[in-house]
């Protein structure tokens, strides 16, 4: 037990000090960010690959993941960060050097596991995506929303206000509205049990996604250490290279390594450009977990939900952009919900950070 708590001194000692408010919204801003660039690019590059012949579904499942490298290099500012800042600081020739890394063995465990929950759910979402358009796709990723609401009860008792239902059922009747046009967008080389059966996966990785981001906040709530952004950088590396190693696998299985080079050979818009989408995938889907793990941090689960629900009309645009699919009245009517839910979930935040601020500064003012 001293041990234990000498060690945990140490990590609080070495750990970089509390953010302020100016940081720590500047640190909402650049997740929300790397969210929307990724929960748009990600499932658009992805169906780029599969609307240019490519094949394989290990292959696009471990693309999700398979951009956990770049983690590095924030991680590496800020461990230069820290040993700067303990050289310059007073004293500098007694203290400890800077820690290389703060994960404890039982979280890197837990990070671990919920990796390998992600790559399963990269599988899914990848395979059901080789089956289905991008609009239906999205239609059904946005389940996740109800899952991750349902799940964030459960597991980390997060509290409902009237906004955020009001959000959550208005993203829902968005969805809906997108999917009364799904009859008619079975693509031509498809066949009809093809396409249910991607119905059912993309609906698997919606849920296993709602279970994800409960449990990430679950962990960084029962981590018996100080959860620092640089900590969270760190969970999700480990996190994103447990889930690229199970996709490694069921490539390694499947025979993807060997089908690569002949894929890209075939490839409609040549071999150079196939790659360029497959690099591309890898980093615009790091940002979007990046940026996910990042708000949970920051704000709580739910609005990591609400973020992802808020994109899909967006990613519908692009695919009319891109891949000429029809924009109906059912989209523009779900874009607008979207962006009414996203106020409403805005404004109820606003509302519960100034009653929070109301009710600390009475009992400031309070006599003793």
């Amino acid at each position: 037990m001293d041990v234990e708590g000498q060690d945990l001194d140490r990590q609080n000692k070495d750990a970089p000090p509390q953010m302020n408010k100016g940081l720590r919204r500047a640190l909402i801003a650049v997740n929300c960010v790397l969210m929307a660039i990724g929960n748009a690019g990600g499932p658009l590059l992805l169906r780029l690959y599969y609307h240019n012949g490519g094949r394989r579904q290990w292959l696009s499942g471990w693309l999700e993941t398979g951009g956990w490298p770049i983690v590095f290099l924030p991680l590496l500012v800020s461990y230069l960060h820290r040993r700067r800042r303990l050289l310059l600081g007073p004293g500098h020739r007694h203290q400890p050097p800077a820690k290389l890394f703060f994960i404890t063995r039982p979280l890197f465990l837990c990070c671990a596991a919920l990796g390998l929950l992600l790559g399963l759910d990269d599988f899914l979402y990848a395979y059901g995506l080789s089956f289905l358009p991008v609009s239906t796709s999205a239609l059904l990723i946005s389940a996740q929303l109800v899952f991750t609401a349902f799940f964030a009860f459960v597991l980390v008792k997060q509290q409902f206000t009237p906004y955020s239902i009001n959000s959550v059922v208005l993203l829902t009747v968005g969805a809906v509205m997108l999917g009364l046009h799904v009859s008619s967008d079975r693509p031509n080389n498809v066949t009809r049990r093809e396409y249910y059966m991607g119905f059912v996966l993309t609906l698997g990785a919606a849920a296993v996604y709602g279970l994800f981001l409960p449990l990430v906040e679950l962990t960084y709530t029962k981590a018996k250490q100080t959860i620092t952004y640089t900590l969270v950088m760190e969970m999700q590396m480990v996190m994103g290279f447990f889930a690229t190693a199970f996709c490694t696998v069921g490539m390694l299985v499947n025979k993807d390594f060997q089908a690569i080079p002949r894929e890209a050979q075939h490839h409609e818009q040549g071999e150079f450009r196939y790659y360029v989408v497959l690099v591309w995938c890898a980093i615009l889907w790091q940002f979007l977990f990046l940026g996910t793990v990042g708000v949970i941090f920051c704000v709580n689960t739910l609005l990591a939900g609400v973020l992802i629900a808020v994109f899909i009309p967006v990613t519908e645009v692009f695919a009319v952009i891109f891949f000429k699919e029809k924009f109906g009245s059912e989209k523009g009517v779900a874009l607008a919900l979207s962006l009414w839910g996203l106020a409403s979930y805005s404004y109820g935040e606003y509302r519960q950070g100034k009653r929070g601020q109301n009710m600390a500064a009475d009992l400031s003012n309070q006599p003793v």
